[in-house]
């Protein structure tokens, strides 16, 4: 093909196409003649606010001059009638995008009732917006509020409010996990298999470090605001350990709280608690022996001393040689988790402790809005009792929903099928552990060593 020829091809084919836009053209109506040439343009608030005062001293076809087109003279009349709407507006919005609120009144006393928290330090978290709205729509007789998630969602966003959070350091694995993990697997199994234990014999126990202040690290507050402060009665470094066991099949054994104190206490103390106490507040082997006598050994199939395997971490009294003679006794076999892995092996820490700690700061900040504390002489808020303190325990710990005990003993590689079929259970993404809130509480940091793996059977 000559290069003539080529270059005739090539402007015919322009010929055409140049005839077919125009036949295009024609069939099609003015205005959307103008929407193919023109695009769309948004503006940003701080723009249409500069528009609109030059447009007050030297008028709309002057600013249209000046600015545009566009803008053209008839969207800077409009912008000079939203101009008190301009002004109160966030200014990195482009325009008024989103629904109105359908209960404004509603808008109003929440925003209130939020801005009165706050401003007493109080913690306010979405499921108390959630239900002080549904008894405020009561009180104003609207009943067909139903204070559902994405209502909240959209209040927090039109009132310029954004949950707070504070950012936190995963846990570090120790040097070849993976291996230790097999091992633990591995152990466990042959445990099984050995000696066949129901799977309601099959539990976990550990200590969860706590204050009588459980302030949480989220809160609802204003954008942009750079102190977040949060109010308590002064006793968030008062600390108590709350031990917590259960077993495969998703029973919950009464939990056992240990006290700062030299004297047992001498207030109510709520059933279905047991309390301990220690001069430091935290687990020793004598308060090993009292959870293994009121505990361990009550739980179902206990009293019959059925054979059982009990998960611990390496905590110096979980292993002493007191506690392994008092576990020999109820005839419990012991799994230690390798040091540094708790939070993939320990049921407790997987999936169980996290749910617990928000109901416990859900019942703290019932308390703390409740208001109507008692004060000390000096005018200081007094801390919750130790009958609150056990309430609130008792109510969160039955919060916890026995499916996820039950499923976080898989996930841990501990009570399943012998048959293989489901083992693909670990590798289903679970709840991150709360390793990091004990650090803080250095009297529980069972997991700082890194001791090889160690499994204790009684033969």
């Amino acid at each position: 093909m000559s290069l003539r020829l080529l270059l005739f091809l090539l402007s015919f084919e322009a010929r055409q196409l140049h005839k077919e836009n125009c036949i295009f053209l024609q069939k099609t109506s003015p205005v959307l003649i103008r929407m193919i040439k023109q695009r769309r343009l948004a503006y940003k608030i701080p723009f249409k606010l500069e528009v609109v005062k030059y447009a007050k001293e030297h008028g709309n076809r002057a600013a249209e001059r000046h600015f545009g087109p566009p803008p053209t003279e008839r969207m800077i009349r409009d912008w000079r009638k939203q101009e008190d709407q301009l002004q109160k507006a966030d200014k990195n919005k482009h325009t008024f995008r989103g629904h109105a609120a359908k209960w404004p009144q509603l808008d109003v006393a929440m925003k209130e009732w939020i801005t009165h928290h706050r401003n007493n330090g109080i913690t306010v978290s979405t499921k108390m917006i959630i239900y002080e709205a549904k008894r405020i729509a009561l009180e104003k007789g609207i009943h067909d509020f139903t204070g559902s998630p994405s209502w909240c969602y959209r209040f927090m966003k039109r009132c310029g409010l954004s949950m707070r959070t504070k950012t936190r350091i995963a846990q570090k694995m120790p040097e070849e996990y993976e291996s230790k993990i097999l091992s633990f697997h591995k152990f466990v199994i042959d445990a099984r298999k050995r000696n066949g234990f129901e799977i309601g014999q099959i539990g976990n126990m550990d200590e969860v470090p706590l204050t009588f202040d459980v302030p949480s690290n989220r809160t609802v507050d204003l954008k942009g605001a750079k102190t977040i402060a949060v109010k308590t009665s002064g006793h968030e470094k008062t600390h108590y350990t709350v031990v917590l066991s259960c077993c495969a099949d998703g029973t919950k054994l009464p939990p056992m709280l240990i006290f700062k104190r030299k004297t047992f206490p001498k207030e109510v103390i709520p059933r279905g608690i047991v309390v301990h106490v220690h001069e430091k507040g935290w687990m020793d082997e004598n308060g090993m022996r009292v959870w293994v006598e009121k505990v361990w050994s009550k739980r179902p199939g206990g009293l019959l001393k059925k054979p059982a395997l009990l998960v611990l971490d390496q905590f110096r009294a979980h292993i002493s040689e007191s506690t392994k003679k008092c576990f020999k006794e109820a005839k419990t076999h012991l799994a230690v988790i390798p040091g540094g892995l708790t939070s993939q092996l320990q049921p407790l820490d997987v999936s169980i402790n996290k749910p617990f700690k928000v109901f416990m700061r859900e019942e703290w900040n019932k308390w703390m809005a409740a208001g109507n504390h008692d004060l000390t002489p000096t005018g200081r808020m007094k801390r919750p009792t130790i009958t609150q303190v056990c309430e609130w325990v008792k109510t969160s710990w039955h919060s916890v929903k026995e499916e996820i005990v039950a499923q976080s003993f898989k996930k841990c590689g501990i009570s399943n099928g012998l048959d293989s079929k489901e083992d693909d259970i670990l590798y289903e993404d679970g709840e991150e552990s709360d390793a990091s809130d004990c650090e803080e509480l250095n009297f529980i940091n069972s997991d700082s060593g890194t001791d090889e793996f160690l499994g204790f059977t009684e033969d």
